[in-house]
């Protein structure tokens, strides 16, 4: 096993007894309120061995201050714990799943692991929905690893910050793509956020694009769109955001897949820079 962006259901399903192997159910519902049905989605059937991670509880820090953003990231030391607890070790083979596309927020766990240096972690294609729509084996109640040992501190230069943003805004350095629907791209609607638009010079690259009947789209075709987007940009000077930096990680866990390495995740994203009423704000196209 040397997965590292995606792996699917089937060949997951031929590793299940590999000893180095720890599966994440990171199943969330981020609309409609309830915060704890991706918990008990896990409780009440998941894949074989996996524990739960929350995206509010362990893939964020929701003490930190508005100015980072609807989804802080946790600090490593925090996150480090979580592994922890998961059973997960810095030679373990990580699989980690949601309900379906990656982006709530397997992804984001996904991301977050590579913050910290580790090589095999990828998402499972098609999710919950794919694994169980093929018949295959899922338990109830709660994971039977023995707990790991992990240390390990994030890499900074993997995280674009608002003042960076700010930068490129105002320049037009590099290539800023935005993950969220085109209707709250364009201003048009803002279920989550005080502010409805775009960072100014945004492009809009909604993540549900990756997706084709319920799986991640082939490597050959991201490749093309999202070099058509980028232009003559390096995929190094892209930066990815969103809402609150979580579905962002869908469009990196594509351009990654896709062969296109090396852009950055602004983690505040779009909440993050509406928290100072200064900014500019651009709406339309």
């Amino acid at each position: 096993m040397n997965w590292t962006t995606l792996v699917s259901a089937e060949e997951l399903a031929a590793a299940l007894q590999q000893p180095s192997l720890r599966i994440v159910d990171a199943r969330f519902v981020l609309a409609g309120g309830d915060a704890e049905a991706g918990e008990r989605a896990w409780r009440a059937a998941h894949l074989p061995g996996a524990g739960h991670v929350h995206l509010n509880r362990d893939l964020s820090d929701l003490r930190k201050p508005a100015s980072e953003g609807r989804h802080p990231l946790p600090d490593a030391g925090a996150f480090c714990a979580t592994l922890e607890r998961l059973g997960i070790n810095a030679e373990s083979q990580v699989v980690v799943y949601d309900a379906a596309d990656g982006a709530m927020a397997a992804a984001r766990f996904w991301w977050l692991m590579k913050l910290l240096g580790h090589h095999r972690v990828a998402v499972l294609d098609g999710g919950f929905a794919r694994w169980t729509g093929l018949g295959l084996p899922v338990n109830a109640g709660d994971s039977t690893y023995a707990r790991g040992t992990y240390q390990a501190n994030f890499d900074a230069s993997m995280i674009a910050s608002t003042d960076e943003v700010a930068r490129r805004s105002s320049s037009n350095e590099g290539c800023l793509i935005d993950a969220r629907a085109p209707e709250r791209f364009r201003g048009e609607v803002e279920p989550l956020d005080p502010v409805a638009g775009h960072i100014p010079g945004a492009l809009n690259r909604p993540y549900s694009e990756n997706i084709a009947d319920g799986r991640m789209r082939a490597p050959e075709v991201l490749r093309s769109e999202f070099s058509a987007l980028i232009g003559a940009n390096l995929p190094c000077d892209v930066v990815l955001n969103c809402g609150s930096g979580v579905t962002a990680c869908q469009n990196l866990l594509a351009m990654e897949h896709a062969g296109l390495h090396g852009a950055r995740i602004y983690a505040g994203s779009w909440s993050a820079w509406v928290s100072d009423p200064s900014r500019s704000v651009a709406t339309g196209r």
